[in-house]
């Protein structure tokens, strides 16, 4: 059986920098946990949620499936909101997509890859929903490009119809809603100009953002 000495050894070294950085860093950090960001990614592992936005353990609260989708019927998501939103009090969403996202070509190929199908069925839906201006890009990789800013841009919607943050916003809460996208291939995140700070703002600045992406 193998055991995997090398990834307990390099944790041993990251704890000791940390120790040696901050002695009571996880002191700290077994006290209590107060993220003020929620993280809603993608799965994929060239996109460490801490390590782009260089935030240590503890400051940010992170969520993350396979392109970086959020529906209704998926509790778990929908836990983790409700659970940042109401327990842990954060005030800022964060929907990050990549380009060059593989659920987003996956889904977009037309191929069968198994199971993962019924999942990216939420991103072929995007698809649909765009498909005028998307069924003008010959290129496939700008077309994929633009899918990817277009799923969050419907996820960040999809996050502004949940209950807890409809609730918070209801109560005069501060949270605001952010959709981002980062480029593997130069490590740089891009703001997508859709951010939604209350149900009153939320259809008009959908609206405009669309526009804007068409």
């Amino acid at each position: 059986m193998k055991h995997l000495p090398h990834l307990i050894d390099a944790n041993r070294h990251w704890a000791a920098s940390m120790t040696d950085r901050d002695p009571d860093f996880f002191k700290r950090l077994a006290d209590q946990q107060k993220p003020q960001y929620l993280w809603i990614g993608c799965s994929d592992s060239r996109v460490p949620a801490n390590e782009i936005v260089g935030l240590l353990p503890g400051e940010i609260f992170v969520h993350r499936n396979v392109g970086n989708v959020v529906v209704h019927s998926d509790l778990n998501c929908l836990s983790v909101i409700q659970f940042a939103v109401e327990i842990l009090g954060v005030r800022d969403i964060i929907v990050c997509g990549h380009y060059r996202c593989g659920g987003v070509m996956a889904s977009l190929s037309g191929a069968r890859h198994g199971l993962v199908d019924n999942w990216l069925g939420h991103v072929r839906d995007v698809a649909e929903r765009h498909e005028p201006s998307l069924q003008d890009i010959a290129d496939p990789d700008a077309k994929a490009d633009r899918l990817c800013e277009l799923n969050v841009i419907e996820q960040v919607a999809n996050v502004c119809r949940v209950t807890s943050v409809g609730d918070r916003w209801a109560a005069g809460g501060q949270l605001t809603i952010h959709g981002w996208i980062y480029d593997i291939r130069d490590g740089l995140l891009r703001d997508l100009g859709f951010c939604v700070d209350g149900s009153e703002t939320f259809q008009a600045e959908y609206a405009r953002v669309i526009k804007s992406r068409h």
